[in-house]
């Protein structure tokens, strides 16, 4: 008769190894720094993906008191960017024994319901947009250990925070299109009241402001193709002389402006200059390519969960903004004489 297979167990993996047990239960618990070394702690977790280990997580979160849960609000999932920002939180998780539950607040907008009998007994902590930060009112999630991403360190509250570096984008966006002789704007501006697109305004209007002749004009759109289409129309064709440069949000409003900018007869970029802030796939399926700048999604997840997990344990989480980069391409030139 054939044997049974047994799955390995703790004892398996420190002697895979060359450890004790209870170093692979430090490790596999997350509990090893200060205790054992980074390279042990290495050794022991290749052990444990090579043969195939799972501790038992239902035991060893009766001993501790935990769900190993962690809720991710993020604003509804009508971009990429949050699909790429639960990728990275998820892998961070998995690697630590956390699950990572996606909550989408409706439409962007709070409050949103609250999907547990009791938020507090179901999860350890709460990683946060700050485009959804209303749905932490109805789910209690603000009385969690919190982490906000995208959102004002000077009131979050009081939690700690994770950021793109957003200010450096519009910077590196608005001297593109100066050193291209560019002095006229449309700054597509995302009609969502959130500190985040309160940052790429005022940098923005910083920017050009500082240099002598340039102007800009703002019009607020939802955050569609179509109502980017209708803002960016009705703005660009008001009385007056044309923006030659239109700098959008994000790249779902720079493809209305695409499609707002060939209704009026006119080219990208021979007549406007365009960029957009993401660079989703939209950015290179659209013609001429999107000038954008670059966010790194799951970067930004996996600095997310390395946050909570710092503050689940009581450290300072790590410091500094993530760097962003303009990725120039097609729909941005110098403006024409005429």
């Amino acid at each position: 008769m054939a044997r049974a297979s047994t799955r390995p167990t703790s004892r398996d993996v420190a002697q895979a190894a060359g450890v004790s047990q209870a170093a692979v239960s430090l490790v596999l618990g997350d509990k090893w720094r200060g205790r054992v070394s980074q390279a042990t702690a290495e050794r022991v977790r290749e052990a444990a993906r090579e043969l195939g280990y799972r501790p038992n997580l239902a035991a060893r979160n009766l001993r501790l008191g935990r769900t190993r849960t962690v809720l991710l609000v993020v604003p509804a999932l009508t971009t990429e960017f949050f699909a790429g920002v639960y990728t990275g939180a998820a892998r961070v998780a998995a690697d630590h024994g956390f699950g990572v539950v996606l909550y989408p607040s409706p439409e962007g907008i709070g409050p949103a319901r609250d999907p547990f009998a009791s938020a507090q007994a179901a999860l350890d902590g709460v990683i946060a947009s700050s485009m959804a930060a209303d749905a932490l009112t109805a789910i209690h999630g603000d009385q969690l250990p919190l982490v906000m991403l995208d959102s004002d360190p000077s009131g979050s509250l009081g939690a700690a925070t994770v950021n793109l570096d957003i200010t450096d984008g519009v910077r590196q966006v608005a001297e593109h299109l100066l050193d291209l002789g560019h002095r006229r704007f449309l700054h597509l501006a995302a009609d969502v009241p959130s500190w985040t697109f309160e940052v790429r305004a005022r940098e923005l209007a910083t920017r050009v402001g500082a240099v002598p002749g340039t102007s800009i004009r703002t019009a607020h759109a939802p955050l569609s193709i179509e109502g980017a289409l209708t803002a960016a129309e009705t703005a660009l064709s008001a009385p007056g002389p044309r923006p030659t440069a239109v700098v959008c949000d994000d790249d779902k409003l720079a493809a209305g402006a695409y499609k707002a900018i060939r209704r009026l007869g006119l080219h990208i970029p021979d007549d406007i200059s365009v960029t957009g802030l993401d660079d989703l796939a939209l950015a290179t399926a659209i013609d001429p390519e999107l000038t954008t700048v670059r966010l790194d999604a799951e970067l930004f997840g996996e600095r997310g969960m390395h946050a909570l997990l710092a503050v689940l344990e009581g450290r300072r989480p790590e410091p500094g903004d993530i760097p962003v980069e303009l990725v120039v391409r097609a729909s941005t030139a110098p403006p024409s004489a005429s």
